[in-house]
């Protein structure tokens, strides 16, 4: 399983963001990628409003905060072969 955060440098949400996700992969399983923003034109146009945001399997699923119980459900849903739903509000 993949995740991955779009975040950029000095970005206290994107540090937040990536220390649920940290903490989460101490128990389940799964490749976790951060990819600055500021490295990538299309990244940057596509989501600069909208940092830090985590993909799930390339999908979005949240987008400026983390919630830790939500991400794990989400998760294990994934694991379990359920299809990947954006939460409400996430229209990546």
């Amino acid at each position: 399983m993949r995740i991955d955060i779009y975040s950029k440098p000095r970005c206290s949400l994107c540090e937040k963001a990536l220390a649920v996700v940290e903490a989460l992969r101490t128990r389940l399983p799964f490749e976790l990628y951060v990819t600055d923003i500021l490295q990538s034109p299309d990244l940057f146009e596509a989501w600069r409003y909208d940092i830090p945001v985590v993909l799930i399997e390339g999908v979005p699923a949240f987008k400026h905060r983390v919630d830790p119980e939500a991400l794990e459900a989400r998760i294990r849903e994934v694991m379990n072969g359920i299809p990947i739903a954006k939460t409400v509000g996430q229209d990546g």
